[in-house]
């Protein structure tokens, strides 16, 4: 199941940038490719969302770390397919007293886990927002489509016009710089690829 954009054309409007009714598609579209690169970043979904995880059982270890944080509750919690409920949850992670290994064999912990946030930070719908809207100004002012191409101006001279470009090696405006990738990793705390939604 798709998740929904982190943020909304509505939320675009009311950061003062006018979307024209047939805009309203290709400025949701922007918003769902942002949404993407920011979920990518930080390594979670960051909104609310309920997904069923395939994991390794540590090695003599009573804690499980969970991906996809913050995690608030989880449930049909499974070791090599036998259900076990004395398991506690603890920052993010699962604690069973008895650990995660069924016997001398690696051992493989499946679990539903409600994960997320209920409310995305108005900063991440800022962001998200920020992005969109510079694609969409692009697209505006090259409706051929060549303004959807990240252009890194180092130099402009209007005598004579001449442009120098850099060569950032991004591709286009949707493409996070490394430190805003590292910002949001660090925040969110990354984690493993969540296996299933539903």
């Amino acid at each position: 199941m798709a998740l929904d954009p982190l943020a909304t054309v509505a939320d675009l409007q009311a950061r003062g940038l006018t979307v024209a009714p047939e805009e309203e598609a290709l400025a949701g579209t922007f918003l769902e490719e942002a949404s993407a690169a920011v979920r990518e970043a930080a390594g979670v979904p960051i909104s609310e969302t309920t997904s069923t995880v395939t994991l390794e059982a540590p090695d003599n270890s009573p804690w499980l770390t969970l991906p996809g944080p913050p995690i608030q509750s989880v449930s049909a919690v499974t070791i090599d397919g036998w259900t076990v409920t004395d398991y506690k949850l603890r920052s993010h992670q699962l604690w069973r007293p008895g650990g995660w290994q069924l016997g001398s064999e690696p051992s493989e912990v499946q679990l539903t886990q409600l994960h997320g946030l209920p409310t995305v930070p108005a900063d991440l719908v800022g962001l998200v927002c920020r992005i969109a809207a510079a694609v969409l100004v692009h697209h505006r002012a090259q409706p051929d489509g060549e303004g959807l191409a990240a252009k890194d101006i180092r130099s402009e001279r209007i005598g004579d016009y001449a442009v120098s470009y850099g060569d950032s090696g991004r591709i286009t405006d949707i493409e996070l710089p490394e430190y805003l990738r590292e910002q949001l990793a660090a925040r969110f705390g990354g984690g493993v690829a969540v296996v299933r939604s539903r």
